[in-house]
């Protein structure tokens, strides 16, 4: 029922839409300028026509956050999820560099092997962040940009860089704790009871994943995604802007800078929601989106 690639753990999925959309996974094989050899990518392609969307996933995430939108959207537009590089279950080989910048690379070379046409972007809290600086640098290759919960305004911490080892292994120890793992969850939803078994395994599944610790490492200490407010109003896309009004993540005010600074942008606040929109709310996000690229 499930690709092979995916942790044995798959098998514990108990809700329809997170096995349905599990078994959908697949993954092909990039080519880039980060390494002699090509990355096997993961990502699930749905539905047909229109200008094709793409989602982007957040920090320490994967493909299956998007287990309850992308079904709805695909119903009348073709979509796809990619699991960025570092996280999900795309390949981390060991020389590979993990950034920002390789990201983006990664990015790149994937839509001009799978997709080659321009897209509508779509990234959530992270992937925000990766989505806005792809934009930047691929303007022809992005109709229409999204943002849901975006990053793009946190300074990384200055203590990731000294992220050496002994002290990679614990923070990365820390992070895959259970209990941890459960805190930030119930922090991201305004329902909580949102946050089940079977979304918790969703959400932890690509810890499994063959040098999970070691990407997420170099990653931090790498800088992640820095400051973007000066970069902004370069994008010229028309940029949808959807925020949960009760995000205890990342907070609210970031959401007003994006629609200050961003000079085509329309702000959609989602009520009784927190961080998650695409999850929580699935259905509002997913019209906002439908009525936004029309």
């Amino acid at each position: 029922m499930f690709p092979s690639f995916l942790p044995s753990s798959v098998d514990r999925l108990t809700e329809p839409e997170s096995i349905e959309f599990a078994s959908q996974i697949q993954r092909t094989d990039i080519i880039t300028s980060l390494l002699l050899q090509s990355i096997a990518t993961s990502y699930v392609r749905q539905g047909a026509g229109g200008i094709p969307i793409v989602f982007l996933h957040g920090f320490d995430s994967s493909i299956l956050e998007f287990r309850r939108i992308i079904p709805i959207i695909a119903l009348h537009r073709e979509v796809w999820a990619i699991d960025l590089l570092g996280f999900g279950f795309t390949e981390r080989l060991p020389d590979c560099p993990f950034s920002s910048a390789s990201i983006r690379t990664h990015l790149e070379a994937f839509w001009h092997t799978k997709i080659q046409q321009p897209i509508i972007l779509v990234g959530v809290s992270m992937g925000g962040a990766a989505a806005i600086e792809f934009t930047l640098k691929n303007p022809a290759a992005v109709d229409k940009l999204i943002l849901i919960d975006s990053a793009g305004f946190t300074q990384p911490p200055a203590m990731g860089k000294f992220l050496i080892q002994p002290l990679g292994n614990l923070a990365t120890n820390f992070l895959a704790s259970p209990k941890v793992r459960q805190s930030v969850s119930e922090k991201a939803y305004f329902d909580r009871s949102f946050v089940t078994e079977d979304a918790q395994l969703c959400a932890a599944l690509h810890l499994e994943m063959p040098n999970w610790s070691e990407a997420l490492i170099a990653f931090t200490r790498s800088g992640g995604y820095g400051y973007l407010l000066d970069r902004l109003p370069a994008i010229q896309q028309e940029t949808l802007i959807l925020w949960g009004k009760q995000d205890r993540i990342l907070g609210t005010k970031a959401a007003e800078l994006f629609e200050k600074h961003l000079p085509k942008s329309q702000l959609k606040w989602i009520d009784n929601c927190g961080h998650v929109p695409h999850l929580e709310k699935a259905k509002i996000t997913a019209d906002y989106i439908l009525n936004f690229i029309k």
